[in-house]
């Protein structure tokens, strides 16, 4: 099984790598796909047909996490599911907007959402993981063939079709919402984030903090430590972050990881780029534990391997024991 991950990682791998070159070179295209040449998602993207990925192949893999696509505008929160996320990445999206990917091993929610369309920079960001499980709305159609060979598990509404379902409580398209355990069954545990994260005791050093804010440019994120809780609460866009119950989110450790992001070969149908952001490579990142914010340096040498934060020194950067948000920022 193992020896059949890898080499599947590897393909991949190097179609990513020929997409990427050849993005730097192609002018971008629209979505289509639905009605009229319309994408059938939600304006930017169109849930696969008869991609490979809606057959056999895209199995749900036992033992591995669920990622999900959450859409992150106001009138899709608050979200459904998002305090029970081990990981929560937030990337920029067309417009300079954020969109979230939660990624689940430990405990499944009852339901999980909005779930929203998926973006090239995904792939590439989930190959720290054994053949994950992507669920997500759909995708910019000459994206799905990316998707298709790419070493995880794409699950989009149609496959499992009682796994899917839209909520009365916001209108479309910020309605659509994933019954995990409905798709893949139990959650796989912990052993399943294979990301390169390391979780224990603070490095000495670090500078107190009580507040930190993170820019897109039509978005922004804000991190303040709760001594009552001993994590950090999160406002989104200005407004705090709540689940759909009305608890505050609120993660262990904040990492803010400082990245490239540029055009990627892919528009949406009104003409927006839409960002690529690399996580492959190095650079210098902030991780927020305990009140206090440390100076960290991260590094992933390829698509298949997990991300290494370190401190300044060289020494591992452990994470507080909890759930943990990565906002990738180009800033």
């Amino acid at each position: 099984m193992r020896e059949r991950v890898r080499t599947r990682r590897g393909a991949w791998t190097a179609a990513l790598l020929a997409a990427v070159v050849a993005g730097s070179v192609t002018t971008g295209c629209t979505a289509g796909g639905g009605t009229g040449g319309r994408p059938a998602d939600d304006g930017r993207a169109r849930v696969p047909g008869t991609s490979r990925s809606d057959t056999a192949s895209a199995e749900p893999g036992e033992g591995s996490v669920l990622a999900v696509k959450i859409d992150n505008v106001a009138a899709a929160r608050p979200q459904t599911g998002l305090d029970a996320a081990d990981v929560v990445y937030a990337e920029q999206v067309e417009g300079g907007l954020s969109r979230l990917m939660a990624v689940f091993a430990t405990s499944f929610p009852k339901a999980v959402g909005p779930v929203r369309s998926a973006r090239e920079s995904d792939l590439e960001l989930l190959g720290q993981f054994d053949e994950p499980t992507l669920a997500f709305s759909g995708a910019q159609h000459r994206l799905l063939p990316l998707i298709d060979k790419a070493p995880l598990h794409a699950q989009s509404p149609g496959k499992v079709p009682d796994a899917w379902y839209r909520g009365g409580d916001k209108a479309a398209p910020h309605n659509l919402y994933l019954r995990p355990a409905r798709l893949v069954g139990d959650a796989p545990g912990r052993a399943a984030l294979s990301t390169g994260f390391r979780f224990g005791a603070a490095p000495a050093g670090g500078t107190a903090e009580t507040s930190r804010t993170v820019r897109f440019p039509s978005a922004r994120f804000t991190f303040t430590w709760s001594a009552e809780r001993s994590r950090w609460t999160v406002d989104m866009d200005g407004t705090p972050a709540v689940t759909a119950e009305g608890r505050p989110l609120a993660p262990a450790t904040v990492v803010v990881q400082h990245v490239t992001v540029r055009a990627s070969k892919y528009h949406d149908v009104l003409g927006n780029n839409s960002p690529y952001t690399e996580s492959v490579g190095r650079g210098t990142a902030t991780v927020l534990r305990d009140g206090r914010a440390f100076d960290a340096d991260w590094s992933r040498s390829g698509a298949a391997g997990g991300t290494r934060f370190t401190t300044p020194d060289g020494a591992p950067m452990n994470f507080a024991r909890g759930q943990v948000w990565v906002v990738l920022t180009g800033s």
